[in-house]
């Protein structure tokens, strides 16, 4: 198979799993069973596909409705009754705090017969930006940080994000009560914990205060003062805790997940299959460091060469994580595949991808990378050294320079993270 034939083949891949998270096309069988409540109908939301749902909602559901929902910058969309706010993601802003205010007040004085329409997927965590009582914006923005750069997987960070909140953890639900909430939610977590998804903002919560205190200290962040006071407090009884799952209140709340990392990958797979390729599914919930995950893969890939008799894809998902030493440009899916190319040493049968399905890897507007046989070969050419730049976190540069970033503009979906390599038996 030649090179470019192998890029398109990987690229194809990835377009295949976004198409199965389009907010259009994964929402459609819902939207067309939804029943008209007797009262209102308030359309809510959060997150980078949440603009991209609104709309599906407004251009599928011909009844009355009105809403608010926040997505990043530059993930916004053309909605006439839907009020649609763009801010900061990943470390919140003072746009993403207002927002999250308006949009609790907006479930507040509410009747039995109102519906309450509420749309999730990741990066609600940080556009939902609302402090607990005693806490600011600022508090906030340090400890997210702190945990972007920590190597915390999503479940632990979430579960600090919850309990420094007035709005996740379940609590824009209790703020709701009577009416009944609807969540449709598109998972980007690992094993599509409705709980951990933008942070739960409607869905009971099973972590606790002490657990946030634990996390922080597991990866020796330093809170500030307000922040440490609120979580001890929070611990010992003086702050009410976030609605746990027997929570009587949560009684008429009801939460869909409407696409999942896994819906994506089985759609790449039937592409790889029918163009006659051997799909190894390693999962979607795979997590762990990023650049040791890459070389893991790198591994079962040399060790398939020297089997596969067949042109053969292995397809990963989930969420790695980054322990931030150097002063690189980021990105988990570049550091996966940096990783597994140093690894991988140049081996002539193994091409691979890697990207972030929401089109951001890290905090830089590209989703991740291909890497290729010569991609090691082509970067020392230029005088790069590729062990020095990924122990310098520099992932993005590395690709970069080689011509071999991917990018894709708002996707406006986000399932999570997506790997393929490729194996190509002489």
């Amino acid at each position: 198979m030649k090179d470019a034939d192998a890029r398109a083949l990987l690229r194809k891949l990835f377009d295949a799993a976004l198409a199965a998270a389009r907010p259009a096309t994964c929402l459609a069988p819902y939207i067309a069973k939804l029943v008209p409540p007797k009262g209102r109908t308030i359309v809510i939301g959060a997150g980078k596909a949440s603009a991209a749902m609104a709309r599906a909602v407004e251009e599928q559901w011909p009844h009355p409705l009105e809403g608010l929902v926040v997505t990043r910058y530059g993930y916004g969309e053309a909605c006439k009754r839907i009020e649609i706010v763009e801010a900061a993601h990943p470390v919140p802003d003072e746009k993403g705090r207002a927002a999250a205010g308006r949009i609790l007040e907006k479930v507040k004085g509410l009747t039995e017969d109102d519906l309450v329409l509420c749309l999730i997927s990741g990066g609600a965590s940080s556009l939902l930006a609302l402090p607990a009582p005693g806490l600011s914006l600022a508090d906030k923005q340090e400890v997210n940080r702190a945990l972007l750069k920590s190597g915390a997987n999503i479940v632990e960070m979430n579960t600090v994000r919850k309990h420094l909140s007035a709005i996740k953890g379940g609590r824009l639900a209790i703020a709701a009560l009577p009416a009944r909430v609807l969540s449709w939610l598109i998972s980007d977590v690992p094993n599509d914990d409705p709980g951990v998804i933008g942070s739960g903002p409607t869905v009971a919560d099973r972590t606790t205060f002490a657990e946030a205190l634990a996390v922080l200290a597991k990866y020796r962040i330093d809170p500030p003062t307000a922040v440490r006071a609120h979580l001890e407090a929070g611990a010992a009884g003086k702050i009410e805790e976030t609605p746990k799952p027997a929570d009587p209140r949560l009684k008429r709340v009801e939460t869909i997940v409407v696409a999942t990392p896994k819906q994506s990958l089985d759609a790449a797979a039937a592409v790889a299959r029918s163009r006659g390729c051997v799909v190894v599914m390693l999962g979607d919930n795979l997590e762990g460091e990023a650049r040791e995950l890459g070389a893991a893969h790198a591994r079962r890939a040399l060790d398939l060469v020297k089997r596969a008799t067949k042109p053969t894809v292995i397809l990963s998902g989930g969420e790695t994580t980054v322990t931030v030493r150097g002063k690189g440009r980021g990105g988990r899916n570049v550091e996966y595949l940096l990783g597994k190319a140093i690894e991988a040493d140049g081996a002539p049968q193994i091409w691979g991808l890697a990207a972030d399905t929401d089109g951001v890897d890290g905090a830089e507007e590209i989703a991740g990378a291909i890497f290729t046989p010569d991609s090691l070969a082509r970067a020392i050419a230029k005088g790069h050294d590729p062990k020095a730049m990924l122990h310098d976190n520099d992932g993005h540069s590395f690709f970069e320079s080689l011509g071999d970033s991917l990018v894709t503009g708002p996707t406006r979906t986000n399932v999570n993270d997506f790997r393929a390599t490729l194996i190509v038996p002489h």
